[in-house]
């Protein structure tokens, strides 16, 4: 069976892009298993890439994975290279506002404008709800007057937050850190007032279709001390250090997010969405 690959969730830039094409390239070369790459891009939804037969290996939010009734096989996770995920595979959300407003904290922008990316999404929504749900104990009235979405993709919340169409928005915290790596002009129009807690990183997943063999190669080649060596450069383009192995239960813990954001109450715009 030929195979894809896919970076959408992390190809921020064209320069990115071309690094996760890069990486696949080697995997596929060092492994042994053909991966052809496709850009998939927005508008198309990733719920359509997720289900494809010959996904060969392609990211998957970490939501998404833990609420799927018949989950897509886990190849592994990368770690982000900055000191603030302390060398592991996770990451959170950044609440960013525009760096010429005057915000100094998240609860500035009460009353104001959020956005939010998709309903599926752990940085731009779950990871948003449950966060809020703190502030949610200390005050009856609705945080926001407006949540803004779906705003699909961190560009268009970054386009969003730059032009004030809404005066916060969830930035997925190794979206942020490749922006400020690789597109630093726009990284400094932006300002973080809050970020999240720490929670598993979206992984690269492969079709439930592909034979066991087949991802134990995958995962050999990700998992090798060779990758970190002859991919040095492009390591350093993806904000990398390494890429992890982890385990479906280990996204179980964003289920109870959830569950605790609707217990308290936050807004759930995406319920509202025909």
């Amino acid at each position: 069976m030929s195979l894809i690959a896919n970076a959408r969730m992390y190809a921020v830039t064209p320069g990115v892009r071309d690094a996760w094409r890069t990486l696949f390239d080697w995997v596929a070369r060092t492994s042994g298993v053909p991966l052809e790459y496709i850009d998939h891009a927005a508008p198309a939804p990733l719920e359509a890439l997720w289900a494809r037969k010959d996904l060969g290996a392609a990211f998957m939010c970490g939501f998404p994975f833990a609420n799927a009734l018949r989950k897509p096989g886990l190849i592994a996770a990368p770690v982000p290279a900055p000191s603030r995920y302390g060398g592991l595979p996770r990451y959170c959300t950044d609440f960013v506002v525009s760096a010429d407003r005057p915000f100094a904290r998240l609860s500035d922008t009460f009353g104001g404008r959020i956005g939010w990316t998709v309903g599926h999404s752990q940085s731009g929504y779950n990871a948003v709800r449950y966060h809020l749900s703190r502030y949610r104990r200390e005050q009856n009235e609705p945080l926001f007057a407006e949540w803004v979405g779906p705003l699909i993709t961190p560009r268009r919340v970054i386009d969003h937050v730059i032009t004030g169409k809404i005066d916060v928005g969830p930035l997925d915290s190794y979206v942020h850190d490749l922006l400020k790596r690789n597109e630093p002009e726009t990284a400094s129009r932006l300002r973080t007032v809050e970020s999240t807690a720490m929670t598993p990183i979206p992984p690269l997943v492969v079709s439930t279709a592909v034979a066991g063999d087949t991802v134990e190669r995958l995962r050999g080649a990700l998992l090798s001390g060779a990758i970190q060596t002859e991919l040095a450069a492009t390591f350093e383009v993806l904000a990398i250090t390494r890429f992890a192995q982890v385990k479906s239960n280990d996204y179980a813990a964003l289920l109870a997010q959830a569950r605790e954001a609707d217990r308290q109450g936050i807004a759930t715009p995406a319920q509202g969405l025909s």
